[in-house]
C-alpha cells in the first residue's frame, strides 16, 4: 500500500524533476556539440521514465471514466514524440513533475495518527503471579481475570479492576474529563489511562483488543478508511476544462488538415497554471500559516475550512481552560465563609484531587491562613477526613452523604461539587466549575455572523447537565453531552453527511470525530494523537487563530483561483491562435512558459498578506458574566495575547 501510494503521486518525489532537468540539460549538449537529432534518444529515455508515473495515474483514472487535467498532459506527449517534436514532450513533463513536487513539498509528510497511537501503548504488562511475583508478559498474552501491576506514571494495559492500593488515574485522553480519578480498590480502570504517583494491582475485565484504547484505535482506523476525499481544485476546473480543449483541438486539425495545429492546441492548453499556480499558492498559505502558529498537516483543508456550514465544538480545553476553579461557598451551619473555606483547604493541602488544587488556589488568593492538621485520612473516591481545632473536618462528595443530610443540601447545580461536614453536621457547599475562555462567546458570534456558521454543536464527554449549562452561557442551541467517543463519531458523520463541518477539539477523544469531519482542528498539541488526527494543528491553542486559518484558506483559494484561472484565460488566447495555425508548436511551447511564469508571480501574493489576516482581533469579548475567580486568568490572557500581537507586527 505504502508503494502504491508513492507510486500513483506522481512527482511526489523531486528525483523526477532532477532527473528531467539533468536529461534536458545532457540533451542540449549534445545538440549543440553534434547537431541534428543527437538530443532525440536522450530525450525520449528521459521523457519515457518520467512518463510512467503519468501513465499509470491516467490509466487508473480512465478505468474510472475520470477525464482530468493529466489527459491533456499524456496527449501533448503522445503527440509530440509522434510529430518528432522531442523538446516540447521534455517540457510538458518537465512542468507536470514540477509542479507536483511543488504540491508534496507544501504537503510534507505527516507522521501516521495510528503508528502515534501504537508508539504509546506500551507493549507489555506486569503479571503478578498467585506467588507474588511480578512477570513482564507481551500485551497480547494477557488474559481476563489476570492480576496486573501498574506502576506511577504508567499507561494502563487493559480494562479492569482494582484490587489493591489507592491513587488516581488520569483518564481524559479517553473519556474527556479533565480532572485526575480517584482510584482505590472496586474501582474501574480504562486501558490508555495515565497512572499516578502510586503503584496500583488491577484485574484484567478485558484484554487488550476489546479494551477501551484498543477500541478508540479500531475506531480511528475506521475513520481513516472513512475520511471525506478533498478532489483538487485542477481535476474540478479539469471536468470541463479537458472535453472542451480535446473538441477544439480535433477540429483544428480536421478543418485544416494540419496535425502541428493539434499539437500545437494541446501544448499551450496544457494546464500548466493549474499544476504550478496552486500548489504555490498552497505552499504560501501553509507558510503563512506557520508563522501564525497554525500547522497545516493536509492543505486540502485550506480550500474547504472558509465553506464550513456546521461548527462542531469540543468544550474542555476548547472553549475553556480545561482547570475547574472554586466559583461559590455556600454556608449550612454556623461556620461563616472564610472559615469554611479555610477548613476545606487545611485538608486539600495534602489532598491531589484537581478540586483540592482549586480549593487551594482560592484561600491563597484571599491570603487565608491554613489551619494545623492531625490524624489525616483519605480514602479515594469517598473523600477526606482530619481533626483541626478541634473539630472533625470531611469534604466529600453528595453520594456519600446519608440521606436525612442530602435533603438539606440545595438542588444540584450544572458543575462540580464538594461537601464540607463539621463534626458530621453540614457545613458548606463548594461549587466548581471549567472556567470559559473570555473570548469564547464572542467568538462563536463572530464565526456565525462572518464565516457563514450556521449551526454550533457543542460536543462533550462532560456531564450532561454541565454542558447543557454552559451552552446555555455560550448560546448555543445544540448541546450533547456525556458522549463517549463512539457516539461523538456518530454525531459528526451524522451532522457531515448533511453539510461541511468544522470541528475544533484537544483530546484523543475527540480524534476519531475530528478525523470523520470536514475539517478538523487540535487546539494546542497537547496531545501527539490529535494532532495527527488534525488537519490543522492551533499552538497556541487561541480561538484568534482559527479565525486567522478560515481567512488564510479562504485567501488560498481566491489567489490560486484567480491565478489558475486567469492563467487559463490566456492560454485560451493561445488555443484560439494555435488553431487558426497563428502558432507553432515551439512557439506554444515558449508561449506557455510565459503564462506559467504570469500565473506563478501572482501565486506568489499569498506570500505577501496583509498585516492582519483575520478580524477576530478587532470584536470584543462580550457576553459572559463578571466572575472574581476569572480575573487572574483573564489577565493571563490579555497579557498573551497582548505579546503575541507584538511579535507579528
Amino acid at each position: 500500500m505504502r508503494f502504491q501510494s508513492r507510486f500513483t503521486a506522481y512527482g511526489s518525489h523531486p528525483a523526477v524533476t532532477i532527473w528531467m532537468l539533468a536529461a534536458m540539460l545532457a540533451a542540449g549538449t549534445a545538440q549543440l556539440l553534434a547537431g541534428g537529432r543527437a538530443s532525440h534518444p536522450l530525450l525520449l529515455i528521459a521523457t519515457a521514465v518520467g512518463c510512467i508515473p503519468l501513465a499509470y495515474e491516467l490509466a487508473r483514472n480512465l478505468a474510472c471514466l475520470k477525464f482530468n487535467v493529466d489527459l491533456l498532459a499524456a496527449l501533448s506527449v503522445v503527440s509530440a514524440f509522434a510529430m518528432r517534436q522531442d523538446w516540447v514532450a521534455a517540457v510538458v513533463v518537465l512542468m507536470l513533475s514540477g509542479g507536483k513536487t511543488l504540491e508534496d513539498f507544501a504537503t510534507g509528510r505527516a507522521s501516521s495518527m495510528l503508528s502515534a497511537l501504537a508508539k504509546r501503548m506500551p507493549q507489555t504488562a506486569h503479571r503478578v503471579s498467585s506467588s507474588g511475583s511480578v512477570d513482564d508478559i507481551e500485551l497480547k498474552d494477557v488474559c481476563v481475570g489476570d492480576t496486573l501491576s501498574v506502576y506511577p506514571h504508567e499507561l494502563c494495559p487493559v480494562d479492569g479492576a482494582v484490587v489493591a492500593g489507592n491513587g488516581h488515574m488520569d483518564e481524559s485522553y479517553l473519556t474527556g474529563e479533565p480532572f485526575l480519578l480517584a482510584k482505590a480498590p472496586g474501582a474501574t480502570v480504562l486501558s490508555g489511562a495515565i497512572n499516578g504517583e502510586a503503584a496500583l494491582t488491577i484485574k484484567a475485565t478485558r484484554v487488550a483488543s476489546d479494551s477501551r484504547y484498543a477500541k478508540i484505535v479500531q475506531i480511528l482506523r475506521d475513520s481513516e478508511l472513512n475520511r471525506p476525499r478533498m478532489r483538487r481544485i485542477a481535476d474540478r476546473i479539469a471536468e470541463w476544462y479537458t472535453p472542451a480543449i480535446l473538441v477544439v483541438a480535433v477540429a483544428s486539425w480536421i478543418a485544416s488538415g494540419d496535425p502541428e495545429r493539434f499539437l500545437a492546441v494541446l501544448v499551450i492548453a496544457t494546464p500548466c497554471p493549474l499544476l504550478l499556480a496552486i500548489p504555490i499558492a498552497i505552499l504560501g498559505a501553509v507558510s503563512i500559516a506557520a508563522r501564525r502558529g497554525i500547522v497545516i498537516k493536509d492543505p486540502a483543508i485550506l480550500e474547504k475550512v472558509g465553506r464550513c456550514h456546521t461548527l462542531i465544538v469540543d468544550k474542555t480545553g476548547t472553549l475553556t481552560y480545561g482547570k475547574p476553579e472554586l466559583n461559590e461557598v455556600i454556608c449550612l451551619g454556623e461556620w461563616g465563609r472564610s472559615e469554611i473555606l479555610r477548613l476545606a483547604a487545611s485538608l486539600e493541602q495534602y489532598s491531589k484531587h484537581p478540586l483540592g488544587t482549586a480549593i487551594l488556589a482560592a484561600a491563597r488568593s484571599e491570603h487565608i491562613r491554613l489551619s494545623t492538621l492531625r490524624d489525616v485520612f483519605e480514602i479515594p473516591g469517598h473523600g477526606v477526613t482530619a481533626h483541626a481545632e478541634d473539630h472533625i473536618i470531611t469534604i466529600t462528595g453528595r453520594s456519600q452523604l446519608p440521606t436525612r443530610l442530602i435533603s438539606k443540601l440545595p438542588d444540584a447545580a450544572p458543575g462540580l461539587e464538594s461537601i464540607v461536614l463539621v463534626d458530621g453536621r453540614l457545613g458548606g457547599l463548594l461549587r466548581f466549575r471549567d472556567t470559559p475562555r473570555p473570548e469564547s462567546k464572542s467568538f462563536l458570534g463572530h464565526v456565525r455572523s462572518r464565516h457563514g456558521i450556521r449551526d454550533v454543536v457543542l460536543l462533550s464527554g462532560d456531564r450532561v447537565a454541565e454542558v447543557e449549562s454552559f451552552a446555555r452561557l455560550m448560546e448555543i442551541a445544540t448541546p450533547a453531552g456525556g458522549k463517549s467517543p463512539e457516539e461523538k463519531l456518530a454525531i459528526v458523520r451524522t451532522a457531515t453527511a448533511a453539510h461541511p463541518t468544522l470541528y475544533l477539539g484537544d483530546g484523543i477523544n475527540d480524534a476519531p470525530a475530528m478525523m470523520s469531519a470536514t475539517v478538523g482542528v487540535a487546539m494546542g498539541a497537547n496531545s501527539e494523537i490529535t494532532s495527527e488526527a488534525a488537519g490543522a494543528v492551533i499552538l497556541s491553542s487561541s480561538l484568534g487563530s482559527v479565525d486567522e486559518l478560515i481567512h488564510i484558506g479562504a485567501r488560498m483559494r481566491s489567489i490560486a483561483l484567480t491565478s489558475a484561472i486567469g492563467g487559463m484565460s490566456l492560454s485560451a488566447i493561445g488555443v484560439v491562435a494555435g488553431a487558426l495555425g497563428y502558432l507553432r508548436p515551439i512557439q506554444g511551447a515558449i508561449l506557455q512558459e510565459c503564462i506559467d511564469v504570469l500565473s506563478i508571480l501572482y501565486a506568489l501574493r499569498i506570500a505577501m498578506p496583509r498585516r492582519f489576516i483575520g478580524d477576530f482581533a478587532n470584536v470584543e469579548a462580550t457576553g459572559l458574566p463578571e466572575d472574581p475567580q476569572m480575573s487572574a486568568a483573564a489577565s493571563w490572557s490579555d497579557r498573551a495575547n497582548t505579546e503575541i500581537s507584538m511579535l507579528r507586527k
